[in-house]
């Protein structure tokens, strides 16, 4: 299958904007740019199940804090190093989803996105009852812990170079997925499962995966965050709210597509920290961001992305 030329311009482009900060000293915009890169990791994970299979998780969330939480309780009371953390925080959060997926990936339509929610809302209330992990408290850090890494500035730096590194392969992942076999075997799901099953397509053993796949992405997000923050409590860690950001990023930039992802997550943060801002609209940014979708999916359904590709048969191969 032909690969397009996406990746040719993408990588690049982010390579560049992840160099910004260090080369310009400005730590304005690497906390801006850091954002920008933890949104892209969650909109192009999400988007292998909602935009490949079609499967609209509600509850995405919970991996990140699954994730979260198991690399933050590893580095805090084992003296476990951030990337070997982080990569356990992946690996249990795409355990659970392969796990939950077997059970919850036989729902469809409404009843798949409000067993997501119930999830994510159950695992948070487990958390909150579990001391060991800090309960409804959460667990802090101790500054003393940052000292591996030359102290807490050096490790914010480090942190904002880790997630640059998880976003580049998340991309990567994403991008090679849906030109893969397996992505067209998702992708056939989304269109019609019960022809897929039929074709052949092992449609069980595909979600799963994918939801696994997309899962183990958001552990590691969830594990440079809640480090460079010094804490982690349930409440941040399992806000319903961050996964309806996730479906707004991948809905707005266009769903099916690794560009359109990017895309959807660059505008909202961009969108986001001018509302947050602004006297006016600081307490309506949810409020116009659910209006902002709701004329996407009524007069652009494709997304931003989707919408040019449709009306350019020369940037298609562009924008994958």
């Amino acid at each position: 299958m032909e690969k397009g030329k996406t990746l040719f311009w993408l990588i690049p482009g982010l390579i560049v904007l992840i160099l910004l900060p260090p080369l310009t000293g400005s730590v304005t915009m690497r906390e801006s740019v850091f954002l920008m890169l933890m949104y892209v990791s969650l909109a192009v994970s999400l988007n292998i199940i909602l935009g490949y299979t079609g499967y609209v998780s509600f509850g995405h969330i919970v991996f990140y804090g699954i994730g979260g939480y198991i690399a933050f309780y590893l580095m805090k009371f084992y003296n476990v190093h951030l990337i070997p953390a982080m990569v356990a925080g992946g690996i249990g959060a795409a355990i659970a989803a392969y796990a939950l997926g077997e059970a919850v990936l036989r729902l469809r339509g409404a009843f798949f996105a409000i067993a997501t929610i119930g999830v994510n809302e159950a695992v948070k209330a487990l958390v909150n009852n579990l001391d060991f992990i800090g309960g409804a408290e959460g667990l802090f850090f101790n500054f003393k812990i940052y000292k591996a890494y030359g102290g807490a500035a050096k490790a914010i730096w480090f942190s904002y170079y880790t997630m640059a590194g998880i976003t580049l392969i998340a991309i990567l992942v994403a991008y090679l997925i849906k030109k893969s076999k397996f992505g067209l075997g998702l992708m056939a799901i989304r269109e019609d499962e019960d022809a897929a099953l039929v074709l052949g397509v092992s449609t069980k053993h595909y979600k799963s995966l994918a939801y696994a796949i997309s899962a183990f992405f958001p552990g590691m997000v969830g594990a440079v965050f809640f480090f460079k923050a010094g804490n982690i409590e349930p409440h941040d860690a399992f806000h319903l709210i961050k996964s309806i950001e996730m479906i707004f990023m991948v809905m707005l930039g266009g769903y099916g597509n690794v560009t359109g992802a990017l895309t959807g997550a660059l505008v909202y943060e961009r969108l986001k920290g001018y509302l947050l801002v602004s006297p006016l609209f600081k307490d309506l940014h949810m409020a116009i961001s659910g209006a902002i979708l709701l004329l996407i999916v009524l007069f652009m359904p494709q997304g931003i992305v989707g919408f040019i590709r449709e009306r350019s048969k020369r940037l298609r191969e562009w924008l994958e």
